[in-house]
């Protein structure tokens, strides 16, 4: 299956790589800053029907569209292009994310950078793999730690706390980046190029295929309250390797 789900990941990441003259077709969603794009609705209508091949019997929740209540066992879980902002912009930092859960927990995830040509995957117990070689969170402590993190740039009643967050992680911390994508924030967590991550809210599809991929490769990650994640629906996301995972008790006074 994890084999299938890469092959049709990686299919669909020539669409990104193709792309050209995206600025031609570009709709606001919830906001201005909220867009979607015809790449965005073509790449999940090809990962909708790929991915229903592999097992018609699934459930599919994907960014664009309705998002209806999932009450199947096996339920497919896709952001056809996570980073849309960059996409937009030419940023080159943009991804595919495909999660496979059975009854709200993920089994299978893959994450996909096509432009850098960059495919992170995971089987539950089976270990978490960059381009087919495996890959394993840092030991890095928090002075000598990167926080990555994104802006609620869709939740503005939450910014004031994102950054009393960031604020105080940023004072644990050695420094910080904002890159715009964050299942690429949370790979790049397993694959130890950064130690902590924290979103105040994302939606299911940023995360449900990264979170296996985190935990696969010695990870910790949780609600920002230290609850387990809810893949199905919109949540808080707290991530680090083992070293930093203490910083969540810094989190939690600003939950309030």
């Amino acid at each position: 299956m994890l084999q299938k789900l890469i092959r049709i990941v990686e299919d669909a990441g020539e669409m990104i790589r193709c792309a050209h003259h995206i600025e031609e077709d570009i709709t606001e969603k919830s906001s201005p800053i909220d867009v979607v794009t015809k790449y965005d609705t073509a790449v999940q209508e090809h990962l909708h029907r790929e991915l229903l091949k592999l097992m018609p019997e699934a459930g599919f929740l994907g960014e664009e569209g309705a998002h209806e209540e999932i009450a199947t066992e096996w339920t497919f879980i896709v952001d056809p292009i996570d980073g849309t902002a960059n996409f937009v912009r030419g940023f080159g930092h943009s991804n595919i994310s495909v999660a496979l859960a059975h009854n709200g927990v993920t089994e299978y995830g893959v994450v996909y950078n096509p432009y850098r040509s960059e495919l992170f995957a995971a089987q539950r117990g089976k270990g978490a793999t960059l381009n087919g070689k495996p890959i394993h969170v840092s030991d890095t402590d928090a002075a000598h730690g990167l926080l990555l993190c994104g802006s609620t740039a869709y939740d503005r009643e939450l910014t004031d706390r994102h950054f009393a967050i960031m604020r105080r992680l940023y004072d644990c911390m050695g420094d910080y980046r904002r890159l715009g994508a964050a299942a690429l924030d949370l790979c790049y967590i397993a694959a130890g190029r950064a130690e902590v991550f924290f979103e105040c809210r994302l939606r299911p599809w940023d995360f449900a295929a990264a979170c296996l991929i985190i935990t696969e490769a010695g990870g910790q990650i949780t609600q920002m309250d230290g609850a387990p994640l809810d893949v199905l629906h919109n949540c808080s996301v707290f991530a680090s390797n083992s070293a930093c995972c203490g910083l969540i008790e810094e989190v939690k006074p600003y939950l309030a």
